[in-house]
């Protein structure tokens, strides 16, 4: 994980790239559950958010993702009412590569915690993620996933998305 310091032209605050797993989100074409994911994070520096960023380490059927942003109250782990989403299309074969959601201009805080989820109801993508080899957990926040007959879902300490969150000061 690295932090970063704010500028005018939207970097990265946040990056966590480590990537030696992956989890899965959408459905099988022969399975109705759908599978969600997210990731939380405690944000390091205040600005304006410009976009978050989703390595996507395999695409196995095309279609919409939609990124939901919320405030998180780590203590009770609940998830506030969305404050901005993105919609990307990707398509079979995007794999190995960025996902940028744009997101609508948002001030995000110091030391105050959001999360961001995740769904497709069409495709297939394998997004990448880092499990902790040295079982220390991330200290910045918590993985999340969960599907449609668990919308609650579980939250991880020893595994976090590949995503990057990028402001602007």
């Amino acid at each position: 994980m690295q932090t970063m310091k704010n500028s005018s032209h939207p970097r990265p605050v946040l990056s966590q790239s480590q990537n030696n797993t992956t989890l899965w989100i959408g459905h099988l074409k022969t399975d109705p559950t759908d599978h969600f994911a997210g990731q939380t994070f405690t944000c390091p520096a205040e600005g304006q958010l410009d976009n978050i960023q989703l390595y996507s380490a395999a695409v196995q059927y095309g279609g919409e993702v939609v990124l939901s942003l919320h405030e998180f109250d780590p203590e009770t782990k609940k998830w506030g009412p969305a404050i901005g989403s993105s919609t990307v299309k990707v398509h079979k074969g995007d794999h190995a590569k960025w996902m940028r959601f744009g997101l609508p201009p948002v001030q995000l805080r110091q030391g105050v915690t959001y999360g961001f989820r995740l769904m497709t109801h069409e495709a297939l993508v394998g997004l990448g993620e880092a499990a902790s080899g040295n079982k220390h957990p991330f200290t910045f926040g918590h993985e999340w996933n969960g599907d449609s007959l668990n919308q609650t879902g579980h939250y991880y300490s020893y595994f976090s998305l590949a995503f990057k969150v990028e402001l602007c000061a």
